[in-house]
């Protein structure tokens, strides 16, 4: 449709028309992502016409269209100066049923999702919708809902709303991650007038479906259960990346040690949940894993202290299942073969950490990933064993790789360089040793209980034998000689004279 005749044609149409004309040019340019530069201004006023519209009483059939052209149009982030406006910004918060900082009443009335047709809620989802976009894509839309207090709308219409329905919530924590990805400024505020974090939690706990058995103990999820809906799982995911912008580098206090141990109790069941695809599982995975690295290491108890379900006796009575979890996720990033940086390095970071501040936690990952050596003839790299996948990780071309994969190790040998070496090899754990600066062997600096490792019988033979730069036995070198003819033999004999002779007359010479 032609942007002129479209311009043209809404300055007099009937709502109706109105409706009818902005379908067309919906259906149009509903997969349309790249426009047409030299239309940008016709764009502009395209928004300005439609927010116009927006701002009279209009059915909610028109307004739904009208927030659907909205959508389209801000997908080009140089034509949203209309909307990025205090007035626009205004009456997109009002057409999601976001109470802004200009706005009084009751919080109650934020958020009457419940209430809603389900037309009126289609109006509400697409406004949300526009809101993202055009909150991701200008810079001077971002500022304004900084003003105008979007995200306390956004946390009043979340609190105030359990039932509602799937996009509602979906878009609304899409908003608030969008916010708290974009405005840094806003984490503090959130955080201590909101009490956002505390919010998400609860989120989450009410769309996982979470109930207690302890204080930070939930029930174990039925076997036998179905997979996690992927609406649900949606809805999850969007708390998760909110929750992780809000923690992020925030050590807290004592006061925030509750919702910490809370939050880490919510992402383990998140763990042992599956959702309808593998790939969603890890996913999910993935964000628990990011999340759970912003929390207080001394946190992390909680995801293997569960005195209901109990654990295993040689762990101190520890529950491992979350553990073996974590351990097979690495694992599968490996396999992957790519975006180690992103897809790898933070479960590594969480193991670790984890492994140095909890013993039961290190003897367990100990047990699966470094078993006592029994066929020391193979190098250390090689092999199908998560060891030798984490040694060939070792040497990795990418540096954060190469240090995460080397430190995680050092901590399962309890800092011993002695212990590395004999996983590793000399030549696989140089990098790490000269970063510490411990070439010449010895301790790092933190304390580990005093229980000793065990040699199997077959490592202790082999000991002696073993190459301490390959961290392997290595078949003997044959002799040359013995294949050689007495002839052979002579002639090389004789070769070796003639070098020292000349080798004497140089000397002399000089």
């Amino acid at each position: 449709m032609d942007l002129n005749n479209i311009l043209s044609q809404l300055e007099t149409a009937n709502e109706e028309e109105i409706d009818a004309l902005l379908q067309q040019y919906n259906r149009e340019n509903s997969h349309t992502f790249a426009f047409e530069p030299k239309e940008e201004a016709l764009r502009s006023k395209l928004c300005q016409s439609v927010l116009t519209v927006l701002g009279r009483q209009v059915l909610p059939s028109c307004q739904k269209t009208c927030l659907e052209t909205l959508r389209i149009l801000s997908r080009d982030k140089r034509v949203l100066a209309p909307v990025a406006t205090r007035e626009g910004m205004m009456t997109l918060g009002r057409m999601a049923r976001l109470r802004t900082g200009e706005e009084g009443g009751d919080e109650e009335k934020s958020s009457q999702e419940d209430t809603l047709s389900e037309e009126e809620e289609r109006v509400v989802v697409e406004a949300l919708k526009c809101l993202c976009n055009v909150v991701y894509n200008s810079p001077a839309a971002q500022q304004v809902s900084v003003d105008v207090q979007l995200a306390h709308g956004l946390c009043a219409s979340l609190r105030t709303a359990r039932s509602w329905r799937h996009e509602v919530g979906l878009f609304s924590l899409r908003l608030l991650f969008l916010l708290s990805a974009l405005r840094p400024d806003l984490r503090g505020v959130l955080r201590r007038e909101w009490h956002a974090v505390r919010l998400l939690s609860e989120v989450l706990e009410h769309t996982l479906d979470v109930r207690w058995v302890g204080p930070y103990e939930a029930a174990c999820p039925d076997s036998q259960a179905l997979p996690m809906p992927a609406e649900d799982n949606e809805r999850a995911m969007e708390a998760l990346k909110a929750s992780f912008n809000l923690t992020l580098s925030y050590t807290g206090g004592e006061e925030d040690d509750h919702q910490f141990r809370l939050i880490a109790a919510i992402l383990r069941h998140l763990l042992m949940l599956k959702t309808e695809t593998e790939e969603k599982t890890e996913e999910a995975h993935s964000h628990a894993v990011n999340l759970l690295n912003n929390l207080p290491v001394s946190c992390l108890d909680v995801l293997i202290d569960l005195p209901v379900q109990g654990g295993e006796e040689k762990y101190g009575g520890k529950n491992m299942d979350v553990i073996q979890v974590l351990l097979d996720f690495m694992e599968k990033r490996i396999d992957k073969g790519s975006n180690y940086k992103e897809g790898l390095t933070p479960v590594l970071s969480l193991l670790t950490e984890g492994s140095r501040q909890h013993r039961e936690i290190r003897r367990y990952i100990k047990a699966q990933v470094l078993p006592p050596l029994k066929d020391v003839k193979i190098r250390p790299e090689i092999g199908t064993t998560i060891r030798n996948k984490l040694v060939r990780l070792m040497t990795h071309v990418d540096m954060g790789v190469k240090q995460t994969a080397a430190e995680f190790l050092f901590v399962l040998c309890k800092e011993s360089v002695d212990n590395l070496l004999k996983y590793t090899g000399y030549g696989n754990a140089a990098g790490l040793l000269v970063a510490r600066g411990l070439l010449a062997g010895g301790r790092g600096e933190t304390q580990y209980s005093e229980d000793e490792d065990s040699d199997t019988e077959e490592y202790k033979s082999a000991k002696p034998f073993i190459n301490p730069i390959t961290g392997h036995v290595e078949e003997p070198m044959p002799n040359p000689i013995e294949e050689m003819t007495e002839e052979q033999k002579e002639y090389e004999a004789q070769e070796l004279v003639n070098m020292f002779d000349k080798l004497s007359s140089e000397e002399k010479d000089t």
